[in-house]
């Protein structure tokens, strides 16, 4: 069990305990906050306090954490679009939906629980016994290329070339409104959000991250660019082009005013990746089409023109 200790400050005054913890506690969400709290883990000079205790500021709470229960991914028969395979490597057509890995309130059901029972033993154990294999992330929400590896080496110089920037990935977007220039570049630092936890944001002091965009297409009202990463932080793309002004059509997250119909989540695939094959030394370069639901989205927008 770990204990944590927190001061109030003045401007929290008059909110929620189990919001506050929420938020000054980035592994626990607000439901988590109200078990803690109806468990008599949070206290204040060793007095138990509700969910619904509204702060002063000032006052320092006690919060006792427990130990996190120990987890393994079990192989699990779910369906995979194999773009490439060999010994070393797999690359997967993720779909939207799918997590890439087991995490709180993803017990099962993700991207590792399906590379598990595809490749057995056969999977690298840097990630750990929840990320076996996984050398980047996409998000749940996103679909398109990602690279696993089957053993310690491979994964050791795809991290490399994550680093230096030799692995290379490129997607497709459809922004809300028009880009004014043709391409461009956007450089600007992410970290986590001040004001919601749970979120990414671009903020002074954050990590760097940089973005290379080039419009494909343009349709009223909206943009059809690609994007190629050079860094790979977090929700990189989507809050780079919402800095620009311009966020992913169906991203209500982080910018975009509505969802969708028939699009689920954003309407962003990554459809590149290119790297260099850890033991051969070729250059490896891979590309997978748009899903039906981006392609019908484009399909709409162009009867509009």
């Amino acid at each position: 069990m770990e204990i944590r200790t927190l001061q109030v400050d003045p401007e929290d005054a008059g909110g929620r305990l189990d919001a506050f913890l929420a938020e000054h506690l980035e592994e626990v969400t607000r439901s988590a906050a109200a078990r803690l709290c109806a468990a008599g883990a949070v206290t204040r000079e060793g007095k138990p306090l509700g969910k619904n205790y509204r702060l002063t500021g000032g006052e320092i709470l006690s919060v006792a954490l427990p130990d996190p229960e120990p987890l393994e991914a079990v192989a699990q028969d779910i369906p995979l679009d194999i773009v490439y395979e060999d010994d070393d490597v797999i690359v997967v057509n993720k779909p939207k939906g799918l997590v890439v890995h087991p995490a709180p309130g993803h017990s099962d059901g993700t991207l590792v629980n399906a590379l598990l029972h595809h490749c057995g033993d056969s999977l690298s154990g840097i990630g750990g016994t929840l990320r076996p294999g996984i050398v980047h992330r996409i998000d749940r929400d996103a679909s398109g290329l990602i690279i696993a590896t089957k053993n310690d080496f491979s994964h050791q110089r795809l991290s490399a070339q994550l680093q230096d920037h030799t692995l290379a990935r490129t997607y497709e977007c459809v922004v809300v409104g028009n880009l004014r220039e043709d391409r461009g570049t956007v450089d600007a630092p992410i970290g986590r959000n001040p004001t919601d936890r749970k979120k990414m944001a671009v903020v002074p002091g954050g990590r760097r991250a940089v973005t290379h965009w080039e419009v494909i297409a343009r349709y009223p009202g909206f943009t059809h660019v690609r994007c190629r990463l050079e860094t790979g932080r977090t929700h990189q793309i989507r809050l780079h082009m919402a800095y620009l002004g311009h966020p992913i059509l169906g991203d209500t997250g982080y910018g975009a005013k509505k969802a969708v119909p028939g699009l689920q989540g954003q309407c962003l695939h990554a459809v590149g990746l290119r790297f260099v094959h850890p033991r051969t030394g070729k250059v490896v370069e891979l590309t997978c089409p748009l899903p039906e639901e981006f392609r019908a989205v484009l399909r709409k927008l162009a009867q509009r023109q």
